[in-house]
């Protein structure tokens, strides 16, 4: 058993869970020349193949899924032993966290995240970076950002992520806008002109397709902007429909801003925000500290 270590016991959990050489290297971060050798140093130390041939895949032998869940729960423990000392000891620490959000997420968290993360952790310091071109899946790789918040991203089969709250679109108008006075009607909505927030400049969403097939409608959306911020403060003098998640709403001042809400008259598909992160920060004890404050901070929110 000489050269037994924590680290070959990680390897040998995600080579059992993936049941890949490719994917199991992917999640570690190392490359598959890498992993290939790591079990072949796992098949040497217990004197078993770990992974067999089943067609053109590879599946855990009967040993390896025998042993998955004592080898977990060693990895727990001793993760256990880490995460209590570090965890201790965040009045000391100087973490520095980098997220990845749109603007909505990050003006309605970023202040409350901050304050909750240092109550525990008075030195640490977050930055919301702005969203790219870059597919949130390829930042996390990078390591680029720690952690990515979003709703409508498409995500690689290797990153983690758990959703954090859902929340409805809202139809945001001036103080007064005639629709008001009309009745708020699938027909009077197609009478004004509508703006789309959409970063990859996509016009058409859920709301076309519920007033094509259901009303046989269509609307004018005449402007596609990336975010939400801007256009708030400049529709309040004009008629357009700007439609925008109501977690934002909850914290603006509408009436001082000569802004007012409405319920769109059919039932909009709830939109789940979530946060993502790459698997190498799973068992990292400070990074699911700040997943967990995430979590608290947003159900306190919605």
């Amino acid at each position: 058993m000489r050269g037994y270590d924590l680290d070959l016991l990680r390897f040998l959990q995600v080579l059992i869970e993936e049941q890949s050489v490719s994917v199991a290297a992917r999640r570690m971060n190392v490359s598959e020349p890498a992993m290939s050798r790591h079990l072949s140093k796992l098949r040497a130390v217990f004197g078993d193949p770990i992974l067999v041939p089943s067609g053109r895949h590879l599946i855990a032998s009967s040993f390896a899924l025998g042993i998955r869940d004592r080898v977990q729960e060693v990895l727990r423990a001793a993760d256990g032993l880490i995460e209590t000392r570090a965890l201790t000891n965040l009045k000391n620490m100087s973490p520095k966290f980098t997220v990845r959000a749109n603007d909505v997420m990050t003006a309605a968290l970023s202040l409350p995240l901050l304050e909750a993360l240092r109550k525990d952790c008075p030195n640490c310091e977050l930055i919301f970076a702005p969203e790219f071109d870059e597919s949130a899946s390829q930042a996390l790789r990078d390591d680029s950002v720690d952690l990515y918040i979003g709703a409508t991203e498409i995500l690689h089969a290797e990153i983690r992520r758990q959703t954090i709250f859902s929340h409805t679109m809202k139809a945001l108008v001036r103080k007064e806008h005639p629709i008001f006075k009309e009745g708020i009607t699938p027909e009077n909505l197609i009478h004004y002109d509508h703006i789309s927030v959409s970063r990859r400049g996509r016009a058409r969403g859920p709301i076309d397709r519920i007033l094509r097939d259901q009303y046989g409608l269509v609307r004018r959306v005449s402007l596609v902007v990336p975010n939400y911020k801007a256009m708030m403060d400049s529709i309040r003098k004009t008629d357009f429909i700007l439609t925008i998640p109501d977690i934002i709403i909850r914290s603006f001042p509408l009436n001082e801003a000569g802004l007012e809400v409405f319920d769109y008259p059919f039932t909009l598909p709830k939109v789940e925000a979530f946060q993502a992160w790459h698997p190498r920060r799973d068992n990292d004890p400070i990074h699911r500290w700040l997943r967990e404050t995430i979590f608290k901070i947003s159900r306190i929110l919605t």
